[in-house]
């Protein structure tokens, strides 16, 4: 059997080693499953997703406003429209 040398991050290390070994993985077996996998799917075994990005100024503004309307600490001024007209024109003026 060949010996190969990763680099991970400490954090990163300890929170994989962590979950691994309440799966009675351990490191290494976990990366030979891995290279298995890939060798008979000829893919990357698993999904690769990026986080979600964090709000923007505006979005965060907007979440806070929403939440303090939620809870009444600010009145909810927010127009309501019966009218698709209305709500077209209150649209325009914005």
């Amino acid at each position: 059997m060949a010996t190969t040398t990763i680099t991970l991050d400490d954090i990163v290390k300890q929170e994989t080693t962590e979950i691994l070994d309440s799966l009675g993985l351990s490191l290494s077996g976990y990366f030979n499953l891995a290279a298995r996998q890939l060798i008979i799917k000829r893919r990357i075994p698993f999904d690769i997703e990026a986080p979600d990005p964090a709000p923007n100024e505006a979005t965060r503004r907007a979440m806070v406003a929403a939440e303090a309307r939620e809870l009444g600490i600010i009145p909810d001024d927010t127009p309501a429209f019966t009218d698709v007209d209305d709500l077209l024109a209150y649209l325009d003026e914005a």
